[in-house]
């Protein structure tokens, strides 16, 4: 008589979660409608896309979605360190900004929410 070989392994294995049971996450990239409606209400004139309001307000977008990125995925450190260069970028701006204007910099951070 054969005796049946058992392992402990098959025992005591369980099933994994299927990947379709995760949480769906949203790309921390900014929607081409998002990026419109911030451009439209930071612009100094119509057709303005570059000025320091409008790329702080974009990147301050980008930050926000980062940060609720990182909130789910601890330990993704690729993007931490994404998020650590905008954050700089923008503090880069925002410098310049102060320099340049006192007035546009206090309302910009007024509109925002920014400290400082």
């Amino acid at each position: 008589m054969v005796k049946k070989a058992t392992t402990k392994k098959a025992a005591t294995q369980k099933t994994a979660p299927k990947k379709t049971d995760a949480k769906k996450i949203e790309s921390p990239a900014i929607l081409p409608d998002d990026k419109q409606k911030i451009i439209e209400e930071f612009a100094q004139k119509k057709g303005d896309t570059g000025s320091p309001e409008v790329q702080v307000a974009l990147l301050t977008h980008k930050i926000y979605k980062l940060s609720d990125h990182l909130g789910i995925n601890k330990k993704d450190n690729h993007s931490r360190r994404g998020l650590l260069k905008v954050i700089a970028k923008r503090r880069r701006i925002l410098n310049y900004l102060g320099k340049l204007d006192e007035k546009r910099y206090k309302v910009l951070i007024g509109k925002l929410g920014l400290k400082k």
